[in-house]
């Protein structure tokens, strides 16, 4: 539960933190697109098992590895691209902790 809790809070409450504090004008538009890094959860399709508890996902599903995650952070660079790669790696911390909890 705890787990779960933090896991979850990070995702939909962290982006709303970011959004609501350096996004003021346009919050919700920042938190959708921010909202938009959970698609990379897609890569879990190809897993057998699709969801396993006691599976990190870092370094495991092809847009969790390491040179995914160089490429979000890349994102942050470009102005164009900044929102994207915040919902990227948020979603990567995310995940991060939720193996640092297992």
């Amino acid at each position: 539960m705890f787990q779960s809790t933090i896991h979850y809070g990070i995702h939909f409450g962290l982006p709303l933190f970011v959004a609501i504090t350096f996004y003021k004008t346009y919050w919700l538009k920042a938190y959708g697109i921010m909202m938009l890094g959970m698609l990379i959860d897609l890569d879990h399709l190809l897993a057998s098992p699709i969801f396993d508890p006691n599976r990190c996902s870092i370094n495991f599903h092809p847009l969790h590895t390491y040179y995914a995650i160089a490429i979000y952070v890349a994102l942050l660079i470009p102005k164009k691209t900044r929102l994207i790669g915040l919902g990227l790696i948020i979603h990567i911390i995310a995940d991060t902790v939720d193996c640092w909890l297992m």
